[in-house]
């Protein structure tokens, strides 16, 4: 897709996060080139560093930018005497798990907290046990709850699609209900965001046709790439203050290669990454203690035989 912010789908924004190669960290999608135009828009700047930080996401920096530039010309607006309007921001989040979705959805909360869109911006994490209750009227009841802790901030529900799962008499459907309406009696007042596994999540919304309008914007979070995964396996090792031999590198390099098409549906990603990295630690502590090595050489580095995947614990979901 060349231009796939401005895709639509059922009244959607459609964002597909197009994993590009490594490059040095780019600004190419910043409003701004210049240091006063970066002083001058600080929150933006500031939110596009923090999100520099990630691997991929490019096409968030993108949805940024155009939340901010919204905001900024409605300011302009109404200095000039003009209608300011108002949009709905609840969101889907759609892709495997690593992929970024909480990741994402925590920075949306700040910013759109800093831009003065949410009174609060905090950040809350829920799911289906934290809205379904156990009798008739208990999950509304729950679900209600919820909001009123919400309001003015981000209410983010992974696994999104759980709440359909036993069909229409399951207490789910009357926490879609409650959601539903909340959405429609205070939708300036908190954002709405709904993350799952793709599939899953387009069943989840074709189950109910008013659901998929609600949500203006649509992000899908693709599996990295396996350059991008291996930038992570570099920024990690780094952020510890290990280094890793080249031997290594090609060995996880070739292991991604394989896996990520053996697991395309379910593999975790970034959380896969960090798993495989925190065992090889413990794998070089196991190494090191046997050899008796504890000079700085041999702390720093990670070689090719602390990744055994033959026999690793690590899940691959």
């Amino acid at each position: 897709m060349s231009n796939p912010v401005n895709s639509k789908k059922r009244g959607r924004i459609n964002v597909v996060l197009n994993h590009k190669p490594i490059t040095s960290h780019s600004h190419n999608n910043s409003l701004f080139t210049t240091e006063q135009e970066k002083e001058e828009h600080e929150v933006l700047a500031k939110f596009e560093r923090k999100l520099e930080e990630y691997v991929g996401l490019e096409e968030v920096k993108r949805l940024v930018n155009e939340i901010y530039a919204w905001l900024y010309v409605n300011q302009e607006r109404q200095q000039q005497g003009l209608k300011a309007s108002k949009q709905v921001l609840h969101m889907i989040f759609k892709g495997n798990p690593g992929t970024g979705k909480t990741t994402v959805a925590r920075i949306i909360a700040g910013f759109l907290h800093e831009m003065g869109v949410l009174s609060k911006g905090h950040f809350m994490e829920v799911e289906r046990a934290d809205l379904v209750g156990e009798y008739i009227g208990h999950t509304a009841q729950k679900t209600r709850e919820v909001l009123k802790k919400a309001n003015g901030g981000v209410l983010f529900i992974d696994e999104a699609y759980s709440l359909a799962r036993g069909g229409e008499k399951d207490f789910g459907k009357e926490a879609i209900d409650t959601l539903v309406k909340a959405m429609e009696d205070n939708q300036h007042d908190f954002v709405l965001i709904l993350a799952g596994y793709s599939k899953e999540m387009e069943y989840f919304l074709s189950l109910n046709p008013g659901l998929p309008s609600r949500f203006p914007i649509a992000i899908d979070f693709p599996n990295y790439t396996t350059d991008q995964l291996m930038e992570m396996v570099r920024r990690m090792l780094n952020e510890r203050e290990y280094e890793l031999t080249k031997e290594g590198e090609y060995h996880i390099k070739e292991h991604l290669k394989r896996i990520r098409q053996e697991q395309e549906r379910t593999f975790s990603n970034g959380r896969y990454i960090r798993n495989i990295i925190e065992e090889a630690i413990r794998m070089q502590a196991v190494r090191l203690l046997k050899e008796n090595q504890f000079d700085k050489a041999s702390l720093l580095m990670i070689k090719r035989e602390d990744f055994n995947f033959n026999s690793s614990h690590v899940k691959l979901n």
